[in-house]
């Protein structure tokens, strides 16, 4: 605008220039080349000023005397009327980061460091020119971000704060997402950087993590004191059922040795039984076999003494 302004100076420069030449004769030459110079310039300003111009990453915003047109420009070199301004809306994803204060359901005051990345509509940036203006962020995503990061930290209580870190990420960036829409603002990501309660607080929490941890030692060590002595009991009696059947065994052994024994002494005695009947009946029937076998062992030698009657020993001489 400020140089289509110029190209109109330059323009009645031009004219009056002109003018005076006519005028003053002495001077024609002059003015001529003052005038020539000056509508050069006009026509170069005025194509200067139908140039618009949006960088890479922009939207161009389209005014005519501060009216908000109904179409954008991409990023690139447009042209149109000099009358007409092109506000340039970054249209990028940008990420802001923000400290705040707020409470849990148990009345515990928490600071908390959230970052949230966000970017306009292209195709709306217009609606938020209009509506909002370039300053979006203080006027609506800022304002926005505190209302839906107190409303959900106020659901949980202190130490779930801390518990469900993810969970509350998640709740905020959806109720965020949806209080921004109307505005033609798109949320791409939210985080919770920190989360920080008072020094009060914190050694409370530290204090009942330590006694949490103590008792749960506790009740290991104790856990493993009765599975020893379970193990330990276990092993005894499964010692005694061993010891119990190595005996039950070992005196199963003995009574079949014993049996055994007893078997053969009777089997021998059966055995010695059954010679001397067989041999007793040799004998009663053939009562000369003892004769015969006493004359076949015989060693041809005689005796030296001899029992006669009435028990008189004779020592016989040759």
């Amino acid at each position: 605008m400020v140089l289509f302004i110029i190209a109109i100076i330059c323009a009645l420069v031009t004219i009056g220039c002109f003018i005076c030449s006519v005028a003053d004769s002495d001077n024609r030459e002059t003015l001529v080349g003052i005038g020539i110079f000056a509508l050069i310039l006009t026509f170069g300003l005025g194509i200067g000023s139908c140039i618009k111009a949006v960088p890479t990453g922009h939207t161009g915003i389209v005014t005519t005397f501060g009216k908000v047109e109904d179409y954008t420009y991409e990023a690139g070199v447009h042209f149109d009327a000099p009358w007409k301004k092109i506000v340039k809306m970054d249209n990028r994803t940008q990420k802001e980061q923000i400290e705040l204060s707020c409470f849990s359901s148990d009345i515990q005051e928490t600071r908390v460091v959230y970052t949230v990345n966000f970017q306009i509509d292209k195709a709306n940036a217009q609606l938020i020119y209009k509506t909002v203006g370039k300053d979006y962020f203080n006027k609506i995503v800022q304002p926005k971000v505190l209302e839906s990061v107190k409303g959900v930290f106020a659901r949980y209580n202190a130490e779930s704060l801390v518990e469900k870190r993810g969970v509350l990420s998640t709740e905020i960036q959806d109720i965020l997402s949806e209080a921004v829409a109307p505005f033609a603002i798109q949320i791409v990501g939210t985080s919770i950087e920190d989360i920080d309660f008072t020094d009060t607080f914190t050694d409370a929490v530290e204090q009942k993590q330590v006694a949490e941890q103590n008792k749960l030692k506790a009740q290991t060590e104790q856990e493993q004191a009765i599975i020893e002595a379970n193990a330990a009991a276990e092993k005894k009696r499964i010692e005694a059922e061993a010891e119990a059947q190595a005996n039950i065994i070992a005196a199963q052994a003995d009574a079949e040795v014993a049996k055994i024994g007893a078997d053969a002494a009777e089997y021998q005695g059966i055995k010695d039984a059954a010679i001397m009947r067989n041999l007793g009946e040799m004998l009663n029937k053939y009562p000369s076999l003892v004769d015969y076998y006493r004359v076949t062992g015989w060693d041809g030698q005689l005796p030296e003494t001899y029992m006669g009657s009435g028990d008189v020993l004779f020592e016989l001489t040759n």
